[in-house]
């Protein structure tokens, strides 16, 4: 389960429900620094079990160097509603559209940035419209399906689900866990996230998101080539670790884009979590450079 260092938005950036054609979804939403130019804006979809706090501390880096940053909870997580039990609902194209949605809501073209199940989300939203997408980055998002063993994992928790409410399931979890990944109360100190937190997201999160999108992630089919005739400019960011897609299947993945291939050192599932100053700055170094190719700044 995706980690946030905290579920408490940094300085200089708001929470709120952004308005679209197809509902409103949460988002926590930063402005660019006070003096600094504006660089542009990010949309940022995050993975599975995870939510638009996975984000929080990419916020003020990026705002340092001039960029918004609105990360959003898709249809069914944490704060965003949606169906309890019809999965339909989330189905991938379902959710790409949704995120069209909330690049439209935003009114300008943004680069698009998805964590790992958000990376085959955003590329489907590129896929059904490039349009309104500046560049893509897809972080520790791979080609296709997720490695043998995350998709044990994930069909153990489809197993769990189909039988226990989220509340058993979150507390079977719990026994599960290492004492070292888990605290006793809403947080332990100054930016460190609290189990209560991570229950609230559990728990706000719509089981059938979790049973369809869990299925996308294991069924993914390789769709490499069709992006690389389509995509913007696209950004392949990974930790120099990942048990969900090996990272030489990512290298080969850039390749194949002819994407920015990034490495963050010392980070590996989670970049914006593990190394998150490291992240921003490979971010904001792709966005400045795709901005300076299309507008002539830089």
């Amino acid at each position: 389960m995706s980690r946030p260092p905290t579920f408490v938005p940094p300085p200089g950036a708001r929470a709120y429900r952004l308005r679209t054609s197809r509902g409103e979804f949460a988002v926590v939403d930063a402005a660019p620094a006070a003096g600094v130019e504006p660089r542009g804006t990010a949309l940022l979809l995050p993975g599975f079990t995870g939510s638009k706090e996975d984000f929080n501390p990419l916020h003020e880096p990026l705002a340092a160097r001039g960029y918004r940053t609105v990360a959003v909870d898709g249809r069914g997580q944490f704060e965003s509603d949606g169906p309890v039990d019809d999965e339909s609902a989330y189905a991938q194209e379902e959710l790409a559209r949704d995120v069209l949605a909330q690049a439209e809501a935003l009114g300008t073209r943004v680069h698009l940035l998805g964590h790992s199940l958000g990376g085959q989300i955003a590329r489907a939203a590129v896929l059904l419209d490039a349009s309104p997408f500046l560049s893509l980055t897809l972080m520790a998002s791979g080609p296709a399906q997720i490695s043998e063993p995350q998709q044990q994992r994930v069909k153990l928790l489809h197993d769990a689900l189909t039988v226990m409410t989220m509340a058993r399931v979150w507390q079977a979890m719990q026994l599960l866990e290492p004492p070292e990944e888990t605290d006793t109360g809403a947080g332990s100190g100054p930016g460190l996230v609290g189990r209560e937190d991570l229950r609230r997201r559990w728990l706000g999160t719509k089981p059938a998101q979790l049973l369809a999108t869990g299925n996308q992630l294991c069924t993914e089919p390789d769709r490499v080539d069709e992006l690389a005739a389509v995509a913007p400019p696209c950004h392949v960011l990974s930790g120099e670790r990942d048990d969900t897609w090996p990272v030489p299947l990512l290298d080969e993945m850039a390749l194949r884009l002819g994407a920015r291939r990034t490495v963050i050192p010392g980070a590996e599932h989670s970049p914006n979590t593990d190394q998150p100053q490291a992240t921003a700055r490979a971010l904001a170094d792709f966005w400045d450079e795709v901005g300076s190719r299309q507008y002539g700044y830089g």
